[in-house]
């Protein structure tokens, strides 16, 4: 495919600077492996000396690289080179292949009584429940399930595999034997989400899972029964939510991080990846938490000490300087 600086220009804005709108573009590349036909981004000025290497026919930069940018040729330059860089694979992959695909595939399953909203694409192999809605641009990719009574809102994109209302985990034990909780809710998605490859989100008990707007999630994520995730909100791979979980809006949690049940997490909250969280976090930042497997009884010891050990270090910190100095006033006696 052949794309001219001119085209991109007119579709996406930026100011190009020190190059022809006729010069043709034949794909997007990282600096470091682009040629004299490729378009490349820098969004961390780290990274100049790489740009200045470049062999790119044009890269996307921001105002404060715009000089540097130029030295090395011509550059199209922006408020935020890393969302252009974004928008410009969506532009790319458009003009790939054209109009994104709608109606049901012929080997679909869908029931009678769902709701498959205008413009909608319903892979090969995809099933649609009774009572589900699938809203207006949604693509349901192949071999997704979306189980009787779930509704998913507009220009959403499930990957393959996605499991979208399967029964919760929810068992009543008698003493002898576990007893099932029949899930009577439903799962409700949002508009312009995004759910990556054999992600499962569980219909709530009683009450409803919801997934609001814009919220990404990436592939093998598990999101337990009732749990509520905020709008905007990115989810990496390998993710565990138990049950009736509530995060917040834009909340970031990383890959293979795990999350109790019942509990709350403040918006704008980031928890860093392998990240256990036992306990709600109400203000927002960066949580880490890390510790190794033991007994529950010396977890829940060590744990208690281990909140304890800014403290315990600065009082080791005061009794060694009193050492020192008790040592000193001997010497000197």
């Amino acid at each position: 495919m052949i794309v001219q600086l001119g085209q991109i220009i007119d579709a996406l804005g930026g100011e190009l600077v020190g190059g022809l709108r006729d010069q043709e573009i034949t794909r997007i590349s990282p600096l470091e492996t682009a040629d004299a036909a490729s378009i490349s981004f820098l969004s961390n000025p780290r990274y100049a000396t790489q740009m200045a290497a470049s062999k790119a026919a044009c890269v996307i930069v921001a105002p404060a690289m715009r000089d540097a940018a130029v030295m090395r040729g011509a550059c199209i330059v922006v408020a935020n080179p890393y969302v252009y860089f974004a928008r410009l694979t969506q532009f790319w992959r458009a003009k790939k292949q054209g109009l994104k695909p709608s109606g049901i595939h012929s080997t679909a399953v869908v029931d009678a009584t769902a709701v498959v909203g205008e413009s909608a694409y319903i892979g090969p192999q995809c099933v649609v429940g009774a009572g589900a809605r699938i809203g207006a641009g949604t693509v349901l990719s192949s071999r997704v399930t979306v189980a009787d009574e779930c509704e998913i809102g507009e220009r959403c994109l499930l990957h393959p595999g996605v499991v979208i209302g399967a029964d919760g985990f929810g068992f009543a034990s008698d003493g002898a034997s576990w007893i099932k909780i029949e899930q009577l809710g439903r799962v409700r998605i949002g508009n312009d989400v995004e759910i990556g490859a054999n992600t499962c989100i569980d219909r709530g008990a009683l009450d409803d899972t919801i997934i609001e707007d814009g919220v990404k999630i990436d592939n093998l994520v598990q999101i337990a029964h009732n749990v509520h995730i905020g709008a905007h909100s990115v989810i990496a791979g390998n993710v565990g939510i138990a049950g009736s979980a509530r995060l917040g809006r834009n909340c970031s949690i990383g890959g293979a991080a795990n999350i109790l049940g019942h509990l709350t997490i403040a918006d704008g909250t980031s928890i860093s990846p392998t990240s256990m969280v036992t306990r709600s976090i109400h203000q927002p930042g960066l949580y880490t938490g890390i510790f190794p497997l033991q007994t529950n009884e010396q977890w829940e010891k060590n744990a208690a000490s281990f909140k304890q050990l800014h403290v315990l270090r600065e009082r080791i910190k005061k009794l060694e300087k009193a050492l020192e100095a008790q040592k000193s006033n001997n010497g000197n006696s």
